[in-house]
C-alpha cells in the first residue's frame, strides 16, 4: 500500500513509494560496511558504462547509477548498460538493489541527447527504453529502487519500472515534461497510472508539482502538443494493453520531441534559461 509523508506542510511523495525511511546520502549501498563486495562486471565478464556501477554482496547485486554531477541523469550509454545488466544476470543472484550515488536518484532523460532527433528517430529511442525497462519489470528477479533526491521524468519512469520503491525522506518527483515541451516516452504512461492513477499523473504533467495559486499559469505555460498528449494520449494509454500503451507513447513522445516548440524549450534548458526543477 502506498504511503504519503507530508513535511513542512508538502507532500514529498505522490502515491509511488511504498515505504519511507529516514533520510541518507547516496546509495545505502556505500556506506563503508565491511562485508566483502564483488564487482558483477569483473565476475561476470559483465561490461557496463562508468555511469553504472554493479556489485555483489552474498546473493544481492547493488546497482549503483554513478553520473552526480548530471544528477544522474540517463543518457543512452546508461540505458544500455541497464539493457546488457538485466539481460546477464548472474547465477546466484537473487534479487537488485538499484540505487544512485550523489544527491538524487534521477533526474530523468538526459536533454542534450535529445535535441536533434526526429520522429523516427524519437520512437527508436523511447522503443529502447521500453525494452529495456520491461527487462527490468519481467526479468529474472525482483528489484528494489532506493529513492533520494530528484525522482524526476525517466527517473520516475525507471522507478516505476522495479518491483519495490523505497523512498528517503529527501525524495521528490515530478514529470516536468510539459514545461519542456515534450511526453514521457520511458514506459510512464503504462506503469505510472497503474501505480498512482490517471488523475494524479495527468496532475503532475500539467501542473509540473507546483500545487500553488500559480497552477492554472503552469499549466498555460506547458507546450500545447504535450498538454494536448496529456487530456487526450495519455487516458487512452492507461486503459490500453501495455503492448498498445507502448506504440503510442513512442508515437507520442516521438511527435512532441521533434515539434518546434520543444526544440526551443530545449535549447533553452541546456542554455541554462529554462527551469529546473527542484524540491522548492
Amino acid at each position: 500500500m502506498s504511503v504519503i509523508v507530508r513535511e513542512s506542510g508538502r507532500s514529498s511523495n505522490p502515491g509511488l513509494a511504498e515505504h519511507q525511511k529516514p533520510a541518507f546520502t547516496g546509495c545505502p549501498a556505500c556506506a563503508g560496511h565491511d562485508r566483502a563486495r564483488a564487482r558483477v562486471s569483473e565476475s561476470n565478464d559483465l561490461k557496463l558504462p562508468p555511469s553504472l556501477i554493479a556489485e555483489q554482496r552474498g546473493d544481492v547485486a547493488i546497482l549503483r547509477l554513478n553520473r552526480a554531477h548530471k544528477r544522474n541523469a540517463l543518457d543512452d550509454d546508461t540505458v544500455l548498460g541497464f539493457d546488457a545488466f538485466f539481460s546477464a544476470i548472474p547465477e546466484g543472484i537473487g534479487a537488485v538493489l538499484l540505487c544512485a550515488e550523489g544527491d538524487n536518484f534521477s533526474a530523468g532523460l538526459d536533454l542534450s541527447e535529445l535535441k536533434e532527433r526526429d520522429v523516427s528517430q524519437g520512437i527508436a529511442h523511447s522503443s529502447l527504453w521500453h525494452r529495456t525497462f520491461e527487462k527490468i519489470q519481467f526479468g529474472k528477479v525482483p528489484v528494489v529502487a532506493v529513492l533520494h533526491g530528484a525522482v524526476v521524468g525517466g527517473g520516475l519512469e525507471l522507478a516505476a519500472a522495479a518491483h519495490v520503491r523505497l523512498a528517503e525522506r529527501s525524495a521528490y518527483y515530478a514529470l516536468p515534461e510539459g514545461s519542456r515541451g515534450i511526453y514521457v516516452g520511458g514506459g510512464g504512461s503504462v506503469r505510472l497510472p497503474r501505480l498512482i492513477g490517471v488523475a494524479r499523473m495527468m496532475d503532475m504533467m500539467l501542473t509540473g508539482r507546483t500545487y500553488s495559486a500559480e497552477e492554472g499559469q503552469a499549466i498555460a505555460a506547458n507546450a500545447p502538443l504535450t498538454n494536448f498528449a496529456v487530456m487526450h494520449a495519455l487516458p487512452r494509454i492507461a486503459e490500453s494493453d501495455p503492448a498498445a500503451g507502448y506504440a503510442m507513447e513512442s508515437m507520442i513522445s516521438a511527435i512532441a520531441q521533434a515539434d518546434p516548440e520543444a526544440k526551443a524549450r530545449l535549447r533553452d534548458f541546456l542554455e541554462k534559461r529554462g527551469p529546473k526543477v527542484t524540491q522548492g
